[in-house]
């Protein structure tokens, strides 16, 4: 394995980092104190190049590998979980499916326009009653002549208020066939019976455009149907695939700020008659800080790997996300500690780092979830097969940034 970045990653890397620096961290502090979302930080993600950096250049793309998503939701977390989400929800979740499960004409339509950010795109397989059990959802889409109506509800929504498409999952057959009666449809918000309606009050990623997605016999034509008629749970769990991935990698970006808000202060206070850095139960804090880092970017850029060859990587993408939520989690809380009294003012960003952190924990699949499918897989209960459609393989080519 090879683990050099590119010139062409590195150079990435220091363009995203550099927008970090200059677009989002002067502001963040205000716009999580006011839960505010600038969706202007789109437009310049668009301007960049990196609202679909991983999708092909036939399509709007930049055709940059799958692990130079990984490096601008990285850089993009750095500076706050709300402007990775935008991109995870954008990118992974939204065009990612489409070039994985889309027909010519939808990604023409709806891809194309994406990958570019002259549209944004959103998912909505979330309900008040179905998170991690997906089969109870209770949104249905009716056929009637070449049209179906939907109706239903969505919560939870990343972009709810933001986006222009949503790729929208619904059950089409009996309930009783559970996850084999779900579809996925390309919903678009100018449709007549579409509304949306943020949630406020959130404990964390306050700067995000976070609500609900209500269908009121919504009229959906024929050819936005995703995929097939009941292929819709197959669809949404590689989705989810694209969504855990950019969520590990973000992680990864959250320990790095953990670490250098860290390190700052460590050098700055003083205790003792010396800096703070230099007690012993301080350094266990770093110490583990940058073992969760390392060992999360390892595991992250595997599981990239792996999807520039277009293999399944459920198992590996799984483990890279449990992982890396769960040591952000803590880089976090320890980076408050650290901090002492200070680090619970807003005054410093750690007690952002460690609101914001919380969430990855729960969502596209919570911590007990990934240790279910962890366990199943060593046990032999699970096993990963290549789909019918598979996420395509990065043909190497890349268009700099």
């Amino acid at each position: 394995m090879n683990f050099e970045f590119t010139e062409e990653q590195k150079m990435l890397r220091q363009t995203v980092r550099s927008f970090t620096d200059k677009e989002i961290m002067p502001y963040i502090a205000d716009w999580d104190r006011d839960g505010k979302f600038d969706p202007t930080i789109m437009k310049k993600l668009a301007d960049l190049g990196l609202m679909g950096v991983c999708i092909p250049e036939e399509y709007g793309g930049s055709g940059m590998d799958y692990n130079s998503l990984a490096i601008v939701c990285e850089e993009l977390e750095r500076g706050d979980t709300a402007f990775r989400t935008a991109v995870s929800v954008h990118t992974g979740l939204n065009s990612m499916t489409l070039l994985q499960w889309g027909n010519e004409k939808q990604k023409q339509k709806y891809l194309k326009p994406q990958a570019k950010g002259d549209k944004i795109g959103a998912f909505g397989l979330t309900e008040p009653g179905a998170g991690s059990d997906v089969a109870s959802l209770q949104s249905t889409a009716v056929k009637e002549d070449d049209h179906y109506i939907l109706n239903g509800q969505k919560t939870w929504i990343s972009l709810c208020d933001t986006a222009d498409n949503f790729i929208v999952f619904a059950y089409t057959g009996d309930r009783t066939e559970k996850h084999k009666g779900i579809s996925a449809f390309i919903v678009e918000r100018s449709w007549e019976g579409f509304s949306s309606k943020a949630i406020k009050g959130k404990h964390g990623i306050r700067s995000g455009n976070t609500g609900e997605l209500f269908f009121e016999n919504v009229k959906v034509p024929e050819e936005n149907l995703l995929g097939e008629e009941g292929e819709g749970f197959k669809i949404a769990m590689a989705a989810l695939d694209n969504g855990r991935f950019t969520v590990a990698a973000g992680a990864v970006g959250q320990i790095m700020a953990c670490l250098e808000s860290s390190i700052k202060y460590c050098h700055e206070r003083k205790t003792f008659g010396k800096e703070i850095g230099r007690h012993q139960l301080v350094q266990q804090m770093i110490a583990k800080m940058e073992a969760g880092y390392q060992m999360s970017r390892l595991l992250v850029y595997r599981a990239g790997e792996l999807k520039n060859q277009g293999k399944r990587n459920t198992r590996e993408t799984s483990l890279a996300k449990w992982q890396a939520c769960d040591f952000a989690n803590k880089a976090a809380d320890d980076a408050l500690q650290i901090h002492g009294a200070y680090g619970y003012s807003d005054e410093y960003p750690v007690e952002r780092y460690l609101r914001n952190s919380k969430a990855p924990v729960i969502y596209e699949g919570t911590r007990e979830i990934h240790t279910i499918m962890q366990a199943e897989y060593v046990l032999g209960y699970r096993e990963d097969r290549q789909l019918n459609k598979m996420l395509p393989a990065w043909d190497g080519q890349t268009e700099l940034v």
